[in-house]
């Protein structure tokens, strides 16, 4: 008995096994964190997926719908999603009805569903039992939560630069020389460099930018030579997105696309023109005139009065005569010559009206445009597929737009401010980023 007491004694002192009893525990509390780790980590992944998908199909949508319908930029929008999570994996991440166009307040951060709208849209993706793509567990199975239930959203909006709207942009160099004033608010942007020489001036509130603003060519002493310059340099890049639609503006305005025709065209039917050359005479104010080159590739313009609302589209190289005035007017042309719209001094684009609506010019050509001295523009855009090129003495204080892929290249002696107004009737495509 009293043996037996005795090793009920030394059984109850004995701690042999002890951790191996602990160590069960902590595997137990630790395959339990693990796991919820797991289904935690899981749930962070898909929802990222998720995110990007919704993102890259809110991008896709909004900028295929610039010139398609809201059907067909919700199928480009759909196979974008479905590219990244595919179907037959997934399941249906994104449904044409988890596509909204509309427009975004940024003041209220508000979303407002319009299926006309351009200017903004919604994308939700999910993953969700009703679907049966919901995204699996593992631990949490064991209470009941088979699948957990993911909604991402994604807004995206457009906007415009102001580079684009008033200012000189080219794909390649810009060029502006020297004795140049910039007043506020005016932009010169390369995506190559800028180049100048001495005695510019940049006010404050100019930008001048490039890819690196360490690249901008100047003389030796440029910084001290051209005041303001150094608080206005940038760095960037633009993709000039405007220089993509040319065929589509041309296109649009010989088959008169109501998107593209302005307002004071008052009948798209068109009138043919044949002679060389024109003058105020050959034109009907509110028409369309189209101009086919048969034999001789140029077309030379003289009105003696301001040319007037009137659209040419042309294929033909187009010369202005000295002192020729436009407002009201839009020029365009396929010609692709390097001289393909030109003239010699004193060419005024736009109405000289103080930045007031109405007024404004846009000239559109496939080729190069080179003007002489003394180009004034008032709510004037030029957009060459090629370069610009324009002598000294150049205005641009009442609105000036030159956008080109080539280069821009002017002389001296230029004035170039921010308008503001009067150029309503821009030809500008949309940029596009993420509000939401």
């Amino acid at each position: 008995m009293l043996k037996t007491l005795s090793n009920y004694r030394v059984f109850s002192a004995d701690e042999a096994g002890s951790l191996t009893i602990h160590g069960l525990f902590t595997f137990i509390a630790m395959a339990t964190v693990s796991a919820i780790s797991l289904d935690v980590s899981n749930l962070m992944s898909s929802q990222t997926q998720l995110q990007v998908a919704a993102d890259t199909a809110g991008h896709a949508a909004l900028y295929y719908r610039d010139m398609h319908t809201p059907e067909e930029a919700k199928i480009v929008a759909i196979a974008q999603a479905t590219a990244g999570m595919p179907s037959e994996k997934y399941g249906e991440v994104l449904a044409p009805e988890d596509i909204e166009f509309g427009t975004w307040d940024y003041a209220t951060e508000t979303f407002l569903a319009d299926p006309n709208s351009r200017s903004a849209v919604q994308v939700k993706t999910a993953r969700v039992t009703s679907r049966s793509n919901g995204v699996a567990s593992f631990l949490f199975k064991i209470v009941g939560y088979d699948n957990f239930n993911i909604v991402t959203s994604s807004i995206f909006t457009t906007f415009r630069p102001t580079c684009f709207r008033e200012g000189f942009v080219a794909d390649g160099v810009v060029d502006i020389q020297s004795n140049n004033a910039y007043a506020n608010g005016f932009c010169v942007h390369s995506n190559t460099y800028v180049s100048m020489n001495s005695n510019n001036t940049f006010e404050a509130g100019t930008v001048i930018s490039m890819p690196n603003m360490d690249d901008v060519d100047l003389p030796r002493s440029g910084f001290e030579t051209n005041e303001g310059l150094h608080a206005a340099l940038r760095s960037g890049v633009y993709r000039l997105r405007i220089l993509n639609r040319i065929d589509y503006l041309i296109d649009g305005l010989e088959t008169s696309n109501p998107d593209l025709i302005p307002d004071y065209i008052t009948s798209t039917t068109p009138v043919t023109l044949t002679a060389a050359k024109l003058d105020e005479t050959d034109f009907i104010p509110g028409r369309i005139h189209v101009h086919a080159c048969t034999g001789n590739p140029k077309i030379t313009l003289s009105p003696t009065v301001p040319l007037t609302d009137i659209v040419l589209i042309s294929n033909c190289e187009v010369k202005f005569g000295a002192g020729t005035v436009l407002q009201d007017v839009v020029i365009a042309t396929r010609d692709t010559s390097s001289f393909s719209i030109n003239s010699p001094s004193g060419l005024q684009v736009g109405r000289d009206d103080g930045c007031a609506t109405g007024g404004g010019v846009q000239i559109i050509t496939k080729g190069s445009m080179n003007f002489a001295a003394d180009l004034k523009m008032f709510g004037g855009q030029l957009l060459a597929l090629e370069n610009i090129e324009f002598a000294a003495n150049a205005s641009g204080i009442e609105g000036a737009s030159m956008v080109a892929g080539g280069t821009i290249s002017g002389t001296s002696n230029m004035s170039m401010a921010f308008c503001g107004g009067g150029m309503e009737s821009n030809f500008e495509a949309e940029y596009f980023r993420l509000a939401l």
